[in-house]
Formats: structure tokens, C-alpha cells, sequence
């Protein structure tokens, strides 16, 4: 066995795992997965994903990920699928935590199916590719409008495996109801015409708009305007204007380790809006958009080979067209942007590629903005990215921890499980995002792989492609002489220093290129969360869990502060002023 631990994940694919734990139980299974003309009377392309849960407090599909909690799901391709007719999962499908349904512990598991459902598009570029749209719910394959499910099953696992279980598609997931207007929020949605030439269809941006005191008072006055970053959202979020609901029962965030966080949240949301209602508070637009792709619950906001040109959509297309409907500033000067995570990668290279056209961006614990530490891989050193290079041992590389160092995931568990929920950069997961992003299309129209998903091995021709138009610490350092002045004063970095995806060692590169070797220096600002996780964003004084939900009081003061040192002579710094 110690042998086969050490070849195995080689290999193009095996049957047993390389992980000894899970190469103990081998033994007959088979499970047949159909659905109903009732569900959908037509043809179907997409991805069937096969769950087994340990328990039913919540539906299989819900139970699916890539840490200790772990539940083994299975996934394949179905083109043209017909209602009734059948489709069978056996040893030969991949898997995860389990490569294999031959290697399923014996127990009592509760299965359930899901068909993540393709449609066509047929791109500018002359690819044909099958994705999956978004259908209002942020790309989630378990929650998406249309996708169809069944009833979960109990099935029986004994030694010697069991017989074949038969699972119908009987159920779809129902349609969103879209956010309604209130007198502070409005929703707006438009057609993008970059968007739609590329994709093949008509493709939408949309945003949520919340609007300052006395918009409608004060009609001479125009906006400067903050751009909230982040993942698809459904609302616009951390804004209420009643007080916490006296009925609403604590709940407990195991990530916090706090009780009733859900009503310190609608706690935080209330202060927000008496804040904004101050007769001191600046009087700005904010507002956060909705870009989902075929990929992913977002677009990163920036163009790409396989995305399309969401970069110049949103900056030429969708900001303006918010700019004028809601009375905006429309001028580089009035614009700042700013997020966490995906978010905060965003902010700063939304900044970086279009220098002129914001005035700062506030990017707290942003994804990897060095690949020398793409989480704790360098793209350009090593050869592959699950397994820490040695000649007589093999080390898992880690993906996940909290703020004592705890691993919970590895980066190969986050790809596996990936690569059952879709080939192709077709998961909807962080990784294939990265890709369908930072990659140069292939011949098939996808994103070319930077590694090997099943293997981990690394394609440095890729990664060269990454570096040149997505290293954002690297297109700095390459192009300072001409970005330099341009971004002064603008950059603004925080990151706790034990976040949970590793993201702070990014930004030490970062910081180091910033502040040392920077000529006109940047004049700007990094700083950390000592034993912060994940979503840190430059509060000193609170806690992590409260501070994440202070990003739209927090950068107020900072980007009033840069607007009154930066407005161009003559700028409109009055009408917008009122009490």
C-alpha cells in the first residue's frame, strides 16, 4: 500500500484511491439515475451529480463539500438526454471524497440526484460550448431554476456493497421572485451589448442601487459613486430600516464561534441605515452589481478570453447607464471601488486595468495578487500543485484553515470535488473560476487548464498567460513607469494574517513591491488582522464578525477624505453636501 500511495496519483485514473483510508471497502454498486417527462418532456444536456448524505437534516444537495464534512458525490456528462431514459452510475464514475461507489463505507446514507442543466451558446469567438446559465440565483447547481432533482432515497451499504438503486428526476428547482423597489433600494437590470455579441444571446448586468437621504429633495444634486464588489448578491445587503425582529430565534455561526449572529447582523444592517441618515454622513450612491457567467456567480469583472469583455462591460456599459438613471457624478474622480475576497481581488485589479476611470479601491482579503502564492502555490516554480515537491515523501498540499493553523482541505480536495461537479471549468467552484478567467480559450472554446485537474500537474505555458494579464503584482512591477502617477493615493490592501485560504502571503509580495521599490511611491495603504481570518478588512477595533459587516460605513470617511484631496479643479463638491 505504500507504494501505491506513493504512484497512484499519477496515474489518468484508478479505482482505488490514494488516500489508504478509503481503499479498505470494495464491493458492488450501482445506482441508475432517470427523469420524468412530468419534470421535462425534452432532450437535456448538462451535469448529473449523485449525492450520499450520512443524515437527512438537510437534503443531500445541500450537504456537498470539500471539507471534514465531506459527503461522497459523483458526477458525469449527459448530452441529449431523454425523459425515462436511464443513466448508470457505476465504479467507473469519478467521485469525492471517494474516487470510486465500490469504496463507500458500509452505513445508512440518504441519496439524491441533481441534473445541473446545460444550455448552448455559440460564441463570437466561432467555439460551440455547453454551460450552465444563471437563472437568478447566483450559479449554485443545487439551488439553480430549472435544474431537476428527486426525492432522497435511503440506501443501505453493507460489505458487500448493494443492489442496483433506481433514482428519478421527479422535481425543478422554481423560478427566483426578483427583489421589489422600496424607497431607499432600487433593483435595475440591462442588456449589455459587449456581453451579448460574444456569448451569442442576450446577456444582462444588473445592480442593486441604494440611494442617499434626500435623493429626491434634492434634484440639483449629483453622486459620487461606490462600487460594492463581491459575490452575486440578491439584494442589496446590510441595510435595514426597522430593528432586529424581537421574534427572531439566535442562531449559533460555528465559523464565529458566537451565538445569535443572525441578529447581530440585522443589528449591524439598522445602524447602517441610521447612519446614513446622519446629517454629517456623506451623501453618496452605492451600489452592488450582478455580473454572473456561464462559469460562475460572477465575472471578476474583468475581460477575459473565455468570459468575454465583462471588464469594458461594466465600465462602459453598466456604470454609466447607472450614473444617469440615478444622477451620478459620472467622472473618474467620483468613482471608488471596494470589496472582500473575490471582491476585493476585483477592486484592485478593476483599478489597476482601468486607472482613470476610479479614484481608490479598498480590496480586503483579496484572492491570490501574486501567483508566486496562488494560496500557497507558485504557478511558475512549482510542477505540481497538490503535492509539495521531495524525493522521498509526498505532502498534500493544504487549502483550508482557521486562525490556529487547523487544515481541513486540501488543494486537491477542492479540485477533485471541482471535477466531479463539472469538466471543462464547468464546476461553478474558486478554482475553475480562476481559469475560465485567467486562461487563454482552448481549441474546444473552454478555459485551457493550468494544471491538470485529476493529477495536479502544472502547464508553466498557462501559467505564463496568467502572469502576463492577471498577476496583478506582476503587471504593477512591469508597468509602474506608466501606471505609477496614475495610481497614486488609490490602492488600499488588508488581509488578515492567518487567513483561511492563505491569501495574506500574496499580499506580502504586494507590499514589498509597494513600499520598497515603488518610484512615484503609491502613497497608499496595506495593513493586516492579527490572527484574522478570512473577509478582514482594516478594522482594527472589532472583531472579525463584526467588521465584515462594515464595509459600506468603513470606507466612507477614508474615500470622502481622498475625494477633498484629489477632485479635479472645478469638480462639483457642493450639491451633493447637504445636511
Amino acid at each position: 500500500m505504500k507504494v501505491l500511495q506513493s504512484i497512484c496519483y499519477l496515474l489518468p485514473f484508478v479505482v482505488l484511491s490514494c488516500d489508504s483510508k478509503y481503499t479498505e471497502t470494495i464491493h458492488k454498486a450501482t445506482v441508475e439515475v432517470s427523469f420524468t417527462e412530468s419534470a421535462n418532456a425534452q432532450p437535456l444536456d448538462g451535469r448529473l451529480i449523485l449525492i450520499f448524505a450520512d443524515s437527512n437534516e438537510s437534503e443531500p444537495r445541500f450537504q456537498v463539500s470539500e471539507g471534514l464534512k465531506a459527503q461522497p458525490v459523483f458526477g458525469l456528462n449527459v448530452d441529449g438526454l431523454k425523459p425515462n431514459n436511464k443513466v448508470r452510475f457505476d465504479e467507473t464514475v469519478f467521485g469525492f471524497p471517494y474516487e470510486s461507489l465500490q469504496q463507500i463505507k458500509p452505513g445508512e446514507y440518504f441519496v439524491q440526484a441533481v441534473l445541473h442543466v446545460y444550455e448552448t451558446f455559440n460564441l463570437s469567438t466561432g467555439h460551440t460550448v455547453k454551460l450552465p446559465m444563471d437563472n437568478g440565483e447566483g450559479q449554485h447547481w443545487n439551488t439553480s431554476p430549472g435544474n431537476l432533482y428527486s426525492t432522497p432515497v435511503k440506501v443501505k451499504v453493507t460489505q458487500k456493497g448493494f443492489e442496483t438503486v433506481n433514482v428519478v428526476l421527479d422535481q425543478v428547482i422554481p423560478e427566483i421572485a426578483p427583489p421589489e423597489d422600496t424607497e431607499w433600494v432600487k433593483h435595475i437590470k440591462m442588456k449589455s451589448d459587449l456581453l451579448s455579441k460574444f456569448w451569442g444571446r442576450d446577456m444582462y448586468l444588473g445592480a442593486h442601487v441604494l440611494l442617499p437621504k434626500g435623493f429626491n429633495e434634492h434634484p440639483e444634486a449629483k453622486y459620487p459613486l461606490m462600487i460594492f464588489h463581491g459575490h452575486f448578491p440578491d439584494d442589496f445587503g446590510g441595510f435595514r430600516t426597522t430593528p432586529p425582529d424581537p421574534n427572531l430565534k439566535p442562531d449559533y455561526s460555528a465559523r464565529f464561534g458566537v451565538e445569535g449572529y443572525n441578529i447581530m447582523q440585522q443589528q449591524e444592517a439598522y445602524d447602517f441605515y441610521k447612519r446614513w441618515n446622519e446629517p454629517d454622513f456623506p451623501r453618496f450612491l452605492i451600489i452592488e452589481i450582478q455580473h454572473p457567467t456561464p462559469y460562475y456567480d460572477d465575472s471578476y469583472a474583468v475581460n477575459s478570453a473565455s468570459q468575454g469583455p465583462y471588464g469594458d462591460a461594466i465600465t462602459y456599459e453598466l456604470i454609466p447607464y447607472i450614473e444617469k438613471l440615478f444622477r451620478g457624478q459620472g467622472e473618474g474622480w467620483s468613482r471608488f471601488l471596494y470589496g472582500g475576497s473575490t471582491g476585493g481581488w476585483e477592486a484592485l485589479a478593476v483599478q489597476v486595468k482601468y486607472p482613470d476611470e476610479y479614484n481608490g479601491c479598498f480590496a480586503a482579503c483579496p484572492d491570490p495578487i501574486d501567483f508566486r502564492a496562488y494560496c500557497l502555490n507558485n504557478i511558475y516554480e512549482d510542477k505540481n500543485a497538490y503535492y509539495v515537491e521531495s524525493q522521498h515523501k509526498t505532502l498534500e498540499v493544504p487549502g483550508h484553515r482557521d486562525y490556529l493553523g487547523n487544515v481541513s482541505a486540501t488543494v486537491k480536495d477542492f479540485n477533485h470535488l471541482e471535477l466531479v461537479l463539472g469538466d471543462k471549468s464547468r464546476s461553478g467552484g474558486q478554482y475553475d473560476i480562476w481559469e475560465a478567467t485567467y486562461s487563454p480559450q482552448g481549441e474546444d472554446g473552454y478555459p485551457v487548464r493550468l494544471w491538470d485537474k485529476y493529477t495536479g500537474d502544472i502547464n508553466h505555458e498557462v501559467a505564463k498567460f496568467w502572469k502576463e494579464n492577471y498577476d496583478l503584482r506582476h503587471i504593477l512591477t512591469r508597468d509602474w513607469d506608466k501606471l505609477g502617477e496614475k495610481l497614486k493615493g488609490k490602492i488600499h490592501i488588508y488581509c488578515g494574517d492567518m487567513d483561511n485560504y492563505y491569501l495574506n502571503n500574496a499580499v506580502y509580495l504586494m507590499e514589498d513591491f509597494l513600499e520598497n521599490t515603488t518610484e512615484p511611491y503609491y502613497d497608499g495603504e496595506v495593513d493586516y488582522g492579527d490572527r484574522a481570518e478570512h473577509c478582514w478588512n482594516g478594522d482594527q477595533e472589532n472583531p472579525n464578525y463584526i467588521s465584515r459587516l462594515r464595509y459600506n460605513s468603513m470606507y466612507v470617511p477614508k474615500i470622502m477624505k481622498r475625494i477633498l484631496e484629489s477632485a479635479p479643479e472645478g469638480a462639483d463638491l457642493t450639491s451633493w453636501r447637504y445636511k
